[in-house]
């Protein structure tokens, strides 16, 4: 996968394109991610003891895997702050980063 939990990615394609935000939650076996504040739908719940009243609720829904890139923070970059496609390098102790392909700078998640 291209992208983890905690990556600022931005979104390419479907409603949501051109938004940018924080994964939450890669969904590996559905190919999909959620990610904050983008993709919101209501969803209605009935009366329970966790929430009484029940009514709507607003949450993230899932967006495809294929439809975010990881975004570059690197200054230097010609595409800073913008969706960047990552190319993979592998160090001699086996480590393997995620490279930008633009201006080589390590693409990390943040914490």
């Amino acid at each position: 996968m291209h992208v983890r939990i905690n990556d600022f990615v931005a979104v390419m394609a479907g409603n949501e394109a051109g938004k940018t935000g924080k994964i939450i939650k890669v969904l590996t076996d559905k190919k999909r991610v959620i990610i904050k504040g983008i993709n919101l739908i209501y969803k209605h719940t009935k009366p329970s003891q966790k929430n009484p009243q029940g009514g709507r609720i607003r949450k993230e829904a899932s967006v495809a895997i294929s439809n975010v890139l990881p975004v570059c923070q690197d200054k230097n970059c010609k595409k800073y702050n913008k969706g960047v496609r990552t190319r993979k390098k592998i160090l001699e102790n086996g480590v393997k980063l995620r490279m930008c392909v633009y201006c080589s700078s390590e693409i990390t998640a943040d914490e």
